[in-house]
């Protein structure tokens, strides 16, 4: 199980990363992915539901 949660975190976080590098948002107005930390936390945390859920 914990190595379930590790993955979601680590997967998820690398895709919000991924997100914010690919797509992200040039102007700095979007709340999700204007910086790097809240994209990657923002992925971390749909990973760790993702992960969690059964």
């Amino acid at each position: 199980m914990a190595v379930r949660l590790a993955l979601g975190l680590v997967i998820g976080g690398a895709l919000g990363y991924a997100y914010h590098r690919l797509v992200g948002c040039s102007t700095g107005a979007c709340p999700l992915t204007a910086t790097p930390f809240r994209a990657i936390t923002y992925g971390a945390v749909m990973g760790l539901i993702w992960a969690t859920a059964r």
